[in-house]
């Protein structure tokens, strides 16, 4: 994967993740979606797998932020 963005004027293009985002992601503010975008860019295979599947699964209901996966990296990156 490429490295992490730093910088939050640099464009946030998660299409090129390929992995489905929640409109909700969207609508918050840049910083926000930076620490989301660097969380989903560093996910291997694996952690892909399962964020689509509990993407796929939960629907409107998935929220990022009170996956485990997500909150054991916020927490070793801050």
């Amino acid at each position: 994967m490429s490295e992490l963005i730093s910088n939050v004027s640099e464009s946030i293009n998660f299409d090129m993740l390929k992995l489905p985002i929640p409109d909700i992601i969207l609508s918050l503010s840049n910083e926000i979606q930076l620490e989301i975008f660097n969380y989903l860019n560093q996910l291997d295979q694996y952690q892909r797998t399962a964020y689509f599947i509990a993407y796929s699964h939960l629907g409107t209901s998935f929220n990022i932020f009170k996956s485990n996966g997500y909150k054991e990296w916020k927490n070793k990156n801050n």
